[in-house]
């Protein structure tokens, strides 16, 4: 379609060069590669965390179709953007391996399974009034994802914390995070000059990039996907409301376009902004639905941002009923992945560029360091809301205006909340997945089996 030599690096980027980190292994085909993606779309239980730990043990550990320091190199610029982290990795991987073909195959393939399981969920919570039996069916979902995260963030901090200097950024990180509440883009951004003024300029072998995978796209390449990313983004959204007239389809469509520009940080950082907007000025869900949204969006595979479409589902389907409804997920869904192939499609050839220079390089590495921090604080975050069914928080103001300001936050599980099936759960999967050495699937498997069992159990006895 598109021709000449930078145009077709992008389309069909080379591998990279065979060193220490990066591994020179022949690209998959894409029915080959078709397999993994649906497999990782099927499995990516746990948020974030696990997610990435998933894509890195099947693309790095298992097949090497990837190296440890592209897999970094990405993950860095993939923080870096709004919206989900793990949905635009994977996109960028498939884009890597099989163009843009391929980028759009593993994208698709790690939102839709997740997305169709909570369509099929809200529908089931609207239906039945509470999520009592689907809350039983995943506890063993959510006891295996705890074992899953804190398995990924040690394999993450072990490549990622390679001096002292890294190590104290991810405390810092952790500590801005889960106690002071620092936004996260601000974090990023301030380990990101750490790493580019602090450390000292190396040039090692294992790092060398070479001309031609650091070649960039000519510009006019660059243009046209921008364009042609913003009209396939828009153009179904203007039409919508030319056509259709229905108010609230159009309102979602604005404010969950704003949404995947505007939050940075992933799932977790939209929560409190979406939250807001949703419940109190909106009025499309109450506090409680949208807690029961979020539950559902953590123990389905697929990114947690998925929780907009359970929004949009609720919000359309109380104007319109059930069609109205499924109209109302599927504009939630284009308006929030989208954009997340523009991103990786206009700004996957310039990564390699990005770590072949040093001083960026040493600022992409202070920025893994950071997202070892962030990955502690949300593990926790993780465990202590499925461990405890009751948790509360204190917060002191330590400087500044409410609107702005610096503020010390404590989590307070309330230990009489402690939920011992989700204990002997953790401790079962544990088992099988660091000691006998199970898959993640079969792990899966075994502990949501345990958990029916204790279910049947509790209502018998």
């Amino acid at each position: 379609m598109l021709k000449g030599g930078s145009m077709e690096n992008s389309i069909h980027p080379p591998l990279a060069h065979q060193d220490v980190n990066n591994i020179d292994t022949p690209s998959p085909s894409l029915r080959e590669a078709l397999k993994v993606w649906l497999s990782i779309g099927l499995l990516s239980f746990g948020g974030p965390a696990a997610q990435i730990a998933l894509i890195h043990r099947e693309i790095v550990d298992k097949r090497r179709w990837l190296g440890e320091s592209q897999f970094l190199n990405a993950l860095n610029f993939c923080m870096l953007l709004p919206g989900p982290e793990a949905m635009q990795l994977v996109t960028y991987m498939g884009w890597r391996l099989n163009g843009y073909l391929g980028g759009l195959i593993a994208g698709l393939l790690f939102v839709l399974p997740g997305a169709f399981v909570i369509l099929a969920l809200a529908a089931l919570y609207i239906t039945l009034g509470d999520v009592a039996i689907v809350d039983a069916l995943f506890l063993g979902v959510k006891a295996t994802v705890v074992v899953v995260v804190i398995q990924a963030l040690l394999r993450v901090a072990k490549k990622a914390l390679i001096s002292s200097v890294h190590k104290i950024i991810a405390v810092v990180a952790f500590i801005g995070l889960f106690f002071l509440n620092i936004p996260y883009p601000l974090i990023i951004i301030g380990a990101a000059i750490v790493g580019a003024s602090c450390f000292r300029q190396q040039v090692e072998q294992a790092h060398i990039v070479d001309a031609r995978r650091s070649s960039l796209p000519s510009w006019k390449t660059t243009v046209i996907t921008i364009l042609v990313g913003l009209a396939i983004w828009w153009i179904p959204v203007f039409l919508l409301d030319y056509f259709v007239h229905i108010p609230i389809l159009s309102e979602m469509a604005t404010f969950f376009s704003t949404l995947a520009v505007v939050t940075f940080g992933g799932a977790y950082s939209v929560l409190a902004y979406m939250t807001q907007d949703v419940v109190v000025i909106k009025g499309w869900l109450t506090t409680g639905e949208m807690m029961t949204g979020l539950g559902l969006a953590e123990t389905t595979p697929g990114p947690l941002i998925l929780v907009t479409e359970f929004v949009g589902f609720f919000a359309a389907y109380r104007e319109g009923g059930w069609w109205l409804g499924v109209a109302g997920a599927a504009v939630t869904l284009w308006v929030t992945f989208v954009p997340c192939f523009l991103w990786i499609f206009t700004g996957g050839p310039y990564i390699d560029w990005l770590s072949a220079q040093p001083r960026l390089r040493n600022a992409l590495s202070a920025i893994t360091a950071a997202v070892v921090g962030v990955m502690l604080s949300l593990s926790i975050w993780f465990a202590l809301h499925v461990f405890f069914q009751q948790i509360g928080q204190q917060q002191w103001r330590l400087w500044g205006s409410e609107s702005l300001g610096l503020t010390f936050s404590l989590w307070q599980p309330v230990i009489s909340s402690l939920n011992l099936s989700v204990v002997a759960l953790v401790v079962f999967g544990a088992y099988l997945l660091l000691k006998r050495q199970w898959s993640v699937v079969a792990v899966l498997g075994a502990s949501s089996v345990a958990a029916g069992v204790l279910f049947v159990c509790k209502s018998v006895f």
